[in-house]
C-alpha cells in the first residue's frame, strides 16, 4: 500500500497566501460564483488538496486564479503541484485561435457556456517587440485576392458593428461581430495581398477582435473578453498597428479597473501608456485618465492625483483641435474624475464630478454609458444620503433599460431592489424598487 504525498508545491504557495483553511476554501468559492458555477467548499477539501489529493481539473483554474490574485503573480499548474491541462502542449496560430474562439461565439445558445470563463489577473500579455511584425507563415489562398476595398469594408463594418453595439448593447451585436471575424475576416487574412494591403488588413482585424472583446465585456464574459483582447493584440503587431495595440492594453486595464483589481489595472494602463507611440496631448489625455482611475483602485493616492492633473491639462490642450483620441473628451475626464474620487473615498466629490460628466455630454455619447453613469450616480447619490434623486435617477434608467440589451446594465438593475430594501417605507423607494424587479424577475 503506497502512502500519498503532500503537495509541496500548493503547500508552499498556501504558507506564502498567509490564508488559513478557510480562507483559501471561501476565495474558490468566491471564483467559482464569478465564473458561473457556485462551490461550497470548506476547510476538510483544501486540506486534502494538501496533502496530496488531486483538485477536480474544473477546479484547479480557480485554485491558480485565487492565487494569483493574492500573490499578485502568475502561478502554474507545475507551481502548484497540478499536472499540466490536457491541450496544453498545442499552441494554435494568431489566425487559428480566432477562428477557434469565434466560432465557439457565434452560436448565442451557447453563451451562457463560454460567459463561465474566469477574468485573470496574471494573464500573460505580449509586449510590442513580441508581435510587432510578427505572423506565423501559413499558405496563402491564391484564389483570393484583397485590395483596399476589401479593408474599408472590414472597418466600415466594424462601425456598424460599433454603433449597434452602443445603441443596443453588446448580448445582439457580439454574435455578429464573432460571425464577421469568422467568415470574412480571416479569409481576408489567408488571402493574397500587397504588403501595404496586408498590414491594414491585420490592422482592421486587430480592431474589430478588439471591438468583440469589448462586447464580451459588456456581457460579463471577462475571460473570453481577455481572449479576443490578447488577440488584438498579437493582430496589431502583426500589421504594425502601435496606436491599436496601446489601445487595445489600455481597455484590458479598464476591465480590470471596472472588476475592482487596482494593481493589474494600474500595471495595463502604465504599460499601455508606456508603448504609446505619440506624444500628443489627445493620446496623454486617452492614457492619463485611466491610469489615474486604475491608481486610485491601487490606493497610490498621488499617483492618483498626479495622473489626473496631467489628463486635465493634456484635455484642454486638446480641445481645440479637432476631435480627441480614443472619444477622450470634457466629458471622459469628468467621469474619470468621478472614479477617481469614488475609489479614494469621495463619494460627495464622485457624485458632483457624474453631474458635471452628464452636463459635458453630446449626442455623440452613447446611450449604453449614459444608462451605466447614471446607475452610478444613483448609487452614489444614495450612499450619501439623498434617497429621492437616487430614485429620481434610477427611474430614468429604468425608462430606457427596456431597449438596451448589456450585461453589466442588467447587473446593475438587478442590484437597485436590495439597495432600496432598507427603505421600503418611503413610498418612492419601494416604487422604484418594485419597477426594477418588474423589469429584470429580480
Amino acid at each position: 500500500m503506497t502512502t500519498r504525498q503532500p503537495n509541496a508545491g500548493l503547500e508552499r504557495l498556501y504558507r506564502e497566501s498567509g490564508w488559513t483553511l478557510r480562507q483559501f476554501a471561501q476565495e474558490v468559492n468566491r471564483l467559482g460564483t464569478e465564473r458561473g458555477t457556485p462551490l461550497k467548499y470548506q476547510q476538510p477539501p483544501v486540506h486534502q488538496w494538501l496533502s496530496g489529493h488531486l483538485p477536480k481539473d474544473a477546479v484547479r483554474p480557480l485554485i491558480l486564479e485565487a492565487l494569483a490574485r493574492r500573490l499578485l503573480r502568475p502561478v502554474t499548474h507545475a507551481e502548484a503541484g497540478f499536472p499540466s491541462p490536457e491541450g496544453s502542449s498545442s499552441h494554435p496560430t494568431t489566425v487559428e485561435g480566432l477562428v477557434d474562439l469565434g466560432r465557439q461565439d457565434m452560436d448565442p445558445s451557447r453563451r451562457s457556456v463560454l460567459g463561465a470563463g474566469l477574468f485573470s489577473v496574471a494573464l500573460t500579455v505580449p509586449g510590442w517587440p513580441d508581435v510587432v511584425g510578427r505572423m506565423e507563415a501559413r499558405e496563402r489562398n491564391p484564389k483570393l485576392r484583397i485590395g483596399k476595398s476589401e479593408v474599408s469594408a472590414v472597418r466600415a463594418m466594424t462601425e456598424r458593428l460599433s454603433d449597434l453595439d452602443d445603441d443596443f448593447g453588446g448580448r445582439y451585436a457580439r454574435p455578429m461581430a464573432a460571425a464577421f471575424l469568422v467568415n470574412t475576416v480571416t479569409p481576408y487574412l489567408n488571402a493574397d495581398a500587397s504588403s501595404e494591403t496586408r498590414n491594414s488588413m491585420l490592422s482592421a482585424a486587430a480592431f474589430l477582435c478588439y471591438l468583440t472583446g469589448w462586447m464580451a465585456v459588456d456581457e460579463g464574459a471577462h475571460g473570453r473578453a481577455q481572449q479576443y483582447y490578447v488577440k488584438a493584440l498579437e493582430l496589431a503587431g502583426a500589421g504594425g498597428d502601435h496606436n491599436t495595440y496601446c489601445h487595445v492594453l489600455r481597455g484590458m486595464s479598464v476591465q480590470a479597473a471596472n472588476l475592482g483589481h487596482g494593481t493589474p489595472a494600474a500595471r495595463l494602463a502604465n504599460a499601455a501608456a508606456e508603448a504609446a507611440p505619440e506624444s500628443t496631448p489627445r493620446m496623454r489625455a486617452f492614457m492619463a485618465g485611466q491610469q489615474a482611475h486604475a491608481y486610485a483602485l491601487a490606493g497610490e493616492k498621488t499617483n492618483a492625483l498626479t495622473s489626473l492633473r496631467e489628463a486635465e491639462r493634456a484635455v484642454n490642450q486638446a480641445e481645440s483641435q479637432l476631435g480627441t483620441f480614443g472619444g477622450f473628451s470634457s466629458a471622459t475626464l469628468a467621469y474619470s474624475t468621478a472614479e477617481v474620487r469614488h475609489a479614494l473615498g469621495d463619494a460627495r466629490g464622485s457624485v458632483d464630478s457624474l453631474h458635471d460628466h452628464f452636463r459635458h455630454r453630446d449626442s455623440s455619447d452613447m446611450q449604453r454609458s449614459k444608462l451605466i453613469f447614471s446607475s452610478l450616480l444613483a448609487e452614489r447619490q444614495l450612499q450619501i444620503g439623498h434617497l429621492e434623486a437616487a430614485c429620481s435617477t434610477w427611474t430614468s434608467v429604468l425608462d430606457e433599460y427596456p431597449a438596451i440589451h448589456s450585461g453589466r446594465i442588467d447587473g446593475q438593475v438587478r442590484k437597485i431592489s436590495s439597495l432600496l430594501s432598507p427603505y421600503r417605507r418611503n413610498s418612492l423607494a419601494r416604487q422604484t424598487a418594485e419597477r426594477a424587479i418588474s423589469l429584470t424577475g429580480k
